[in-house]
Parts: C-alpha cells; structure tokens; sequence
C-alpha cells in the first residue's frame, strides 16, 4: 500500500512484540520476497518465540519483484517452500498457506499430499488455505495437519459460512483485511485518492460498496470508541467478540500503526451489549 520504509517496518514488528504479538503473517509474493526477508532481520534475535505463518502458490522472480504466475505443482510447492525458508532465515515455517484463492477442488489432493510431505520433513509444521469459499476451506480439512483458514472479514463483510467451517473443525480463522484495508481506521472519506503505488487504488468503489461502508462506520463509531479505544482497536475487539476461531491479522507499515493496532490486547474483545448494539445499529 504505498511507499515502505524498511527501519521503519522493523522498528513497527518490533513495537508489536513489545506489546505481546507473537503471530506474523506474510507471503512469497509481497514485494516478491521483500517481506519475509525484511521480517527475517525484525525477527532473527527471537524467532524460537514466535509464529511466522507466509504462503504459497506464486512463482515470482525477485530481480524483477513481479509474481510471474501461479503453480501449485508439487515441484514449485517444494521449491518455494526452499524459497521462503531461505529468505525468512530459518529452518521451518510455522504455517504454510496455499495463497490461489480459487485453486479448483479436484488439485486439492495432489496439494495436500505434497504439503504432509513437507510436514514429514519438518519444513512445515502445519498448513492452512486463504479462501474466503466454504467448500474449499472444508476440503483441506482433509489434510491431517490443517490448521487454518485465511478469509477476509470485517465488521463490514464477512463470509459467516467459511467462519462456520473453521468452527466446525477447529482451526483457525486468521482475519485478513480486518479494518477494511484501512477504511475502518476513520482515516478515509469518499474524497479519498489514493497514491498511484497504492494497492487500493484498484477496487476501492466509494459509490458503491466502500461508500456503504463508510456509512456503516457513522453508525457505530461511538459504540466502538466509548470506552477510549481507537476506531482501529475497536473493529479489532469485535472480531474477537464474534469468534473465539479468529485471529486478525491487522497490516502495519509504521510504529503507530503496530502500537494503535496491538492496543487491542490490552483492552481485549468488546462486551456483549456493545455487540448487541452494533448489531441492531447496522441491521
């Protein structure tokens, strides 16, 4: 989303362990390597006390920081596995994600045999799916070392059904976009534009589907602020009302950003009768 300052991303991983975060997620694709290896420098000293999760499914060319395409092979599995390893700087990943949201249901076997093949080798210690489809999510649970889900969700959207599957088998559901890619932090009106680098400057549709969410916003800010929270610690605290399955995955570029975010630990899920209320605010 825009320019990065890589001291500065440090420095912001730094500030959310201070503040108790123990869970990373990144990808082979962000930055085409970038991320997990600046991860790799923030995390080095105490990579034994955390869980650095990143995915898989896109070839990219580093040189040239594109993804090139997508390949789910058993031989690309295994290769960018060896990639990530290499650029994290560690000797297993906690949880590997396939990261082709729409792969089609009939390669999922073939996938899931490669991934326990990783597991055997101690690559990999479990393995999960970023989908935001239920009958996807439902078939890794085949795989004897699912451990998650990734979707997107929000108090604004939200598949309820993909929730429902890892409920029902127990995994995780780790929260993608859980302020709307920011829309959620209050710092966005529809006079918005974003920078022409700014990943949201494709998609983000202020007269249609965004500009509902801003209006959905109006209608609670006081509800998720009541209590001196930030808008951001406060969207975050719902999702951990709604399910005791999620665990939000909030992006952060700078130090304010990870000690706003982080907050949320402190403060922790909001009560039922704020959940209520929001609720019956947005029905």
């Amino acid at each position: 989303m825009g320019e990065v300052d890589d001291r500065e991303s440090i420095a912001a991983v730094h500030t959310a362990l201070d503040a108790g975060v123990t869970f990373f997620d990144t990808a082979n694709v962000y930055g085409a390597g970038h991320s997990e290896r600046v991860l790799s420098k923030a995390l080095g000293a105490v990579r034994d006390d955390v869980v650095i999760a990143t995915k898989f499914g896109n070839v990219i060319d580093e040189e040239k920081r594109i993804a090139v395409r997508h390949d789910t092979s058993p031989e690309q599995i295994r290769e960018q596995c060896d990639g990530s390893l290499s650029r994290l700087g560690t000797d297993h990943i906690d949880l590997y994600q396939l990261h082709v949201g729409d792969l089609p249901l009939e390669q999922v076997d073939g996938v899931l045999e490669t991934l326990e093949e990783l597991v055997a080798a101690g690559k990999i210690r479990a393995y999960g799916w970023s989908t935001d489809d239920p009958q996807r999510a439902e078939a890794f649970t085949k795989g004897p070392h699912c451990a998650s889900i990734q979707q997107s969700f929000s108090i604004v959207n939200g598949n309820a059904e993909t929730l429902a599957v890892c409920e029902r088998y127990r995994l995780a559901s780790i929260v993608r976009g859980p302020l709307s890619m920011g829309l959620l932090t209050g710092k966005m009106s529809r006079d918005t534009v974003f920078a022409p680098d700014d990943t949201r400057t494709v998609g983000f549709d202020w007269e249609g589907e965004h500009g509902r969410r801003l209006d959905a916003l109006e209608k609670i800010r006081g509800i998720l602020t009541e209590d001196g929270r930030s808008l951001a610690q406060g969207a975050l605290g719902w999702l951990l009302a709604r399910s005791p399955n999620f665990i939000p995955i909030p992006g952060i570029r700078t130090v304010a950003q990870a000690f706003d975010n982080a907050g949320v630990l402190a403060v922790g899920a909001l009560t039922e009768d704020q959940m209520a209320r929001i609720a019956t605010a947005l029905a």
